[in-house]
């Protein structure tokens, strides 16, 4: 596996916490048994990832990426605050996740791609160059944080699935399992989740397939194994334990788009002027608690998404932002 230069984005050494520390703390968790998501959360030992579940090979520990000066969250937060609607309707899901078994976990790649395949993650991983970015995650709730993720541009998926020149957008699927996922039997959501890009924006640099976090292989309730990061998209565009990814001429029906669309739409962009029909968009939240603090353009990575859509907005106008 290749690690690549760090982008424009890459954050100053000083706002990370030191390689020397970060590894004897992980030692020290793995000989206690415990994960570093345990500390402080009040969770059991099942509801957390095992000393096993660290990531092979584990990139090099990075720089944080430059994202206005904000610190990485503390992995006993994120990891005990996360949507997973498939496991309930709270942030307090991490312990129902753990029922999701992510043994021999296979994608389907279809569409207008020359050939339809499947392929099971371990070997998606073996095939692409695996990194670390420590980048920012900007919830349409307003909250954020700023997480360490371990994966391969998306550019690289598009490249393995070698689509046509007709495909437009790539969609994603989740699984679909009722016997684990309580909330799939509530027939009112329109299951499975879905999300999708534009080529685009699946080929933007920023664009990123995330298989870990934290040094570990991906946590359940994060969406393991396979999930989205879109940094300068609102966190709903962010897919999680993907089963699906489909080429095609038709732009998806998001999950949320499909429920409602006057609040959620499909391009979803971070504005802190266009607010949601609800709330404003103007502040956030970090979860590491302090006060709240601006919301940037496209969450701080405008010099490197804003062309994507130039000359939209008198076509698309609030719903570029939503």
């Amino acid at each position: 596996m290749h690690y690549h230069r760090r982008p424009r984005w890459a954050l100053k050494e000083n706002l990370v916490t030191s390689e020397d520390v970060f590894l004897s703390r992980r030692a020290v968790l793995a000989g206690m048994g415990v994960s570093a998501g345990l500390l402080a959360s009040g969770q059991s030992a099942r509801a957390a990832m095992t000393p096993e579940d660290a990531f092979s090979p584990t990139p090099a520990l990075n720089p944080a990426f430059a994202d206005g000066g904000r610190a990485v969250t503390e992995e006993a937060i994120t990891s005990q605050y996360n949507n997973f609607y498939e496991f309930g309707s709270s942030k307090r899901i991490a312990r129902e996740a753990q029922k999701l078994t992510t043994d021999d976990w296979v994608i389907e790649v279809d569409g207008m791609v020359s050939t339809p395949f499947s392929i099971g993650i371990e070997d998606l991983i073996k095939r692409v160059n695996i990194e670390e970015r420590i980048v920012r995650h900007r919830c349409v709730e307003a909250w954020s944080m700023v997480v360490p993720w371990i994966g391969f541009p998306m550019a690289e998926l598009v490249a393995l699935a070698n689509p046509t020149t007709d495909a437009k957008y790539i969609r994603f699927e989740t699984f679909m399992d009722t016997d684990i996922s309580r909330e799939q039997r509530a027939s009112w959501y329109p299951w499975p989740y879905v999300e999708g890009f534009t080529m685009a924006e699946a080929t933007n640099e920023l664009a990123f397939m995330v298989v870990g976090a934290y040094g570990k292989v991906l946590h359940r309730q994060f969406g393991a194994p396979l999930r989205v990061h879109m940094p300068w998209k609102y966190g709903f565009k962010s897919i999680k334990s993907i089963v699906k990814v489909s080429f095609t001429d038709q732009q998806p029906l998001g999950f949320w788009e499909e429920l409602q669309a006057k609040e959620y739409g499909f391009w979803a962009n971070v504005n802190p002027e266009v607010a949601h029909p609800r709330w404003s968009q103007a502040t956030e939240q970090p979860l590491a608690g302090g006060e709240r603090i601006p919301t940037l353009p496209f969450n701080g990575y405008a010099a490197e998404v804003a062309h994507l859509y130039d000359g939209m907005d008198a076509q698309f106008g609030d719903r570029l932002y939503r």
